[in-house]
């Protein structure tokens, strides 16, 4: 389970102070700490005199303050967003308006799935629906700065849009870098909570990630992950691992998912009891598609589930 990651919290950033943290990429930490959000959103500031920003973060002046004064006498020319949760796209607005750089991404926010009937989407609120990027990218593109530049790597799993950047020009960087958004993470497992996020898009995005060359990983939130691949390899496990206590459960007889929850989860923090409900659904939606486990209509939070 989680308890095999060797998660690093040991986080002392301080929200609005710059730091290096690759060659050629500062950090600047927001003040919006939560069971979520850990300490709070980490953008990123690419490259030196005309630079990109990399998720600009929350809606809070005191981080938009701190942003600019850290590309204070360099021109900011583009901004890229990862995903569109509002604790990294609510900044956009006002940093756009600050600077008048074009907003890069994937598209905008939507579900990965429609919503059944009598299915409520309790996570609708943190989506950024009003979001629509200057430049849509395509998996793959590449985008060139002054002396710098970011390719696009879709993600999909956290939600229908994500996408990684890896950095590919100079400074030359020997272990390589991507901003991993909220895909990998070193001080907590990805929520992936249906209608948008998607647990069989997100195993296959995890699986893209480790068929690459990169290590040093830059996530959304908490320290960089100077391993990210190994990293990888052990969310794989533990979701695989998942699978197969919700199968066992299963062997008792037909479950609901807040029982499902309460056999595989030990000591959760109850602020994460909806999370953990959506993230059992969205193993749900993987094993009923696979065949693995059998439920009336498709699969919801509200539906009983059993082995074939």
């Amino acid at each position: 389970m989680a308890e095999d990651i060797p998660f690093n919290r040991r986080f002392d950033a301080v929200p609005g102070v710059v730091e290096t943290v690759a060659p050629g990429v500062r950090r600047v930490l927001a003040p919006n700490p939560g069971p979520f959000t850990f300490t709070g959103t980490c953008t990123y500031i690419v490259g030196a005199g005309e630079v990109a920003i990399v998720d600009p973060g929350p809606d809070n002046a005191d981080h938009l303050a701190a942003l600019l004064a850290a590309v204070a006498g360099e021109r900011v020319t583009h901004i890229f967003l990862t995903h569109t949760h509002r604790d990294h796209s609510g900044a956009l607005a006002a940093l756009q308006a600050a600077t008048g750089a074009p907003t890069y991404a994937e598209g905008p926010h939507r579900a990965a799935r429609p919503l059944h009937a009598q299915e409520a989407n309790t996570l609708e609120g943190s989506g950024d629906r009003s979001f629509l990027p200057d430049v849509a990218l395509a998996d793959g593109a590449r985008v060139d700065g002054a002396g710098w530049a970011l390719a696009a790597l879709a993600t999909p799993g956290h939600t229908a849009n994500h996408m990684a950047f890896i950095l590919e020009a100079e400074p030359v960087q020997s272990e390589g870098v991507i901003f991993v958004g909220d895909h990998v993470m070193g001080w907590s497992t990805t929520v992936v909570a249906p209608p948008d996020g998607s647990m069989s898009a997100y195993m296959e995005s995890l699986r893209r990630l480790l068929a690459r060359p990169e290590t040093l990983y830059l996530p959304g939130h908490g320290g960089a992950v100077p391993q990210g691949p190994a990293f990888v390899e052990r969310f794989l496990r533990h979701r695989q691992s998942r699978e197969r206590a919700i199968l066992r459960a299963l062997e008792r007889g037909p479950m609901a998912i807040p029982d499902i929850v309460r056999a595989i989860y030990f000591g959760l923090d109850p602020r994460l009891a909806n999370a953990a409900g959506l993230s059992t659904l969205a193993h749900m939606e993987d094993l009923v598609e696979r065949g693995d486990v059998l439920t009336e209509g498709p699969a919801i939070l509200s539906g009983i589930y059993r082995l074939p």
